[in-house]
């Protein structure tokens, strides 16, 4: 590992509190110092990166990211998704388990986690949180957390059963890791490929009402509740991709009750609505789908107020062929890793005031809490060396056909961004050069 020197920038730290001019030596991977403008006069490093202009801040972290290896590398492996990560200031990523097969035991998590996969940032991984996904049976949960697991999820689907998501969020508490649910009561969204809403009346096709997410928050906040009464256990429950009103209540009347409850909210619900599916656009088909402008505010009010905890994409590329079908057929989830900065900077700090300091700790130092990434997510002396250098007040326009992924599936094609990244670096390494 090269030394490297990081000058003239300004620093957004926000787990540190540092908002100001300031230079950084890398060294070992690590951040060695961090001083004034001028404190690092006459040291001598490999490499010097001029950040006058720029932002300096810790890597970005996502907490949801699908790799689809392995099993679809024909959509996206490790190797294609974490460059895309670095392209968009990832350093760090946490990798969905609902892959071919399922990620759900020791091996498979080890096998995913080898260096010889070829991540080019630090990759973390939540196995199943029931084997298969099939919401029958917790997977060993003390096993896999040896293996490196940073948490349990059967994100794609929910645990629908209460006396086996109770069962997980006792054996996780157990170890202090969260689980992570995806919210659909999928026996109200059968046959369901988008919002319930007059844009789906109009399109003809069958809509997922906001009940199915709100219903399984209330009943996972419900067992929290039961868990610390009678267990004397504190677990942590991670809502994942919120996009209704009602749910963010829930979560937010949770918190006020004390009860450890974690959320996560993506670009796309903050940005865009029902209405950006037009004409059947299978580019513009996830779950949760799109909702309507009511809802996409109170995802903005959340990550105001402090209700949501972070920003994470749900990356989840996809083939051309599979989304060119009819949009009933096409399978849900777009590309994120490249514009979740660029949308966050434009839509929440440019559009809604949010600050730079508090968009950084939904997209770094908060993130990295969640799943208790120690040394990431801050750019505090002694702690790894990743690090975003971007520029925030450079206007652009995504590219999909430029993308670092392998698929193309995202309904940003052509949409203007704010804040370039010129610099990202994993562990002093720079992985990333815009």
């Amino acid at each position: 590992m090269s030394d490297v020197l990081i000058l003239n920038g300004r620093l957004v730290d926000p787990a540190s509190g540092v908002d100001a001019a300031r230079d950084l030596l890398l060294r070992g991977g690590r951040i060695a110092a961090v001083e004034v403008p001028g404190g690092f006069k006459g040291v001598k490093v490999a490499e010097t990166i001029d950040a006058a202009g720029m932002v300096v801040a810790p890597g970005l972290v996502d907490v949801h990211v699908h790799l689809r290896e392995p099993g679809q590398t024909y959509k996206e492996s490790i190797a294609t998704g974490t460059a895309a990560a670095a392209a968009g200031g990832f350093t760090s990523v946490v990798a969905m388990p609902n892959t071919v097969p399922v990620n759900d035991s020791v091996a498979g998590l080890e096998w995913m986690l080898d260096a010889t996969r070829g991540a080019c940032v630090k990759l973390f991984a939540m196995p199943a949180a029931t084997f298969g996904s099939m919401g029958e049976e917790i997977t060993d949960f003390h096993e896999l957390r040896r293996a490196g697991a940073v948490g349990f999820t059967d994100d794609g689907k929910p645990v629908l059963h209460d006396r086996v998501m109770r069962e997980a969020l006792v054996a996780a508490a157990g170890i202090g890791v969260p689980v992570s649910q995806h919210a659909e009561d999928t026996r109200l969204t059968g046959g369901c490929s988008m919002n319930a809403g007059p844009v789906a009346f109009r399109l003809g096709l069958r809509g997922m009402t906001v009940e199915a997410e709100a219903r399984i928050v209330e009943r996972d906040i419900r067992l929290l509740r039961d868990i610390e009464r009678h267990d004397g256990l504190r677990p942590h429950l991670h809502v994942q991709h919120v996009s209704t009103a009602k749910a963010m209540d829930l979560i937010r009347g949770a918190k006020a009750e004390g009860l450890h409850v974690t959320c996560e909210v993506a670009p796309h619900h903050f940005t865009l609505t029902d209405e950006a599916i037009g004409d059947y656009d299978s580019n513009a088909k996830m779950n949760p789908p799109l909702r309507n402008d009511a809802d996409r505010l109170a995802m903005i009010a959340g990550l105001m107020d402090g209700t949501v905890d972070c920003i994470a994409t749900d990356h989840a590329p996809h083939a051309l062929f599979e989304k060119e079908q009819e949009f009933e057929r096409a399978p849900n989830g777009i590309t994120g890793l490249e514009t979740a900065l660029g949308l966050a900077l434009r839509v929440l700090h440019k559009g809604h005031g949010m600050t730079l300091r508090r968009v950084m700790e939904l997209m770094s130092a908060q993130p990295a809490g969640i799943v208790s990434l120690e040394g990431r997510g801050t750019l505090k002396v002694g702690s790894f060396a990743d690090v975003v250098v971007f520029d925030p007040v450079a206007e652009w326009s995504f590219e999909a056909k430029r993308s670092r992924s392998k698929s193309r599936n995202t309904p940003f094609d052509g949409a203007p961004m704010l804040g370039r990244v010129a610099f990202t670096l994993s562990e002093g390494r720079v992985v990333f050069k815009g």
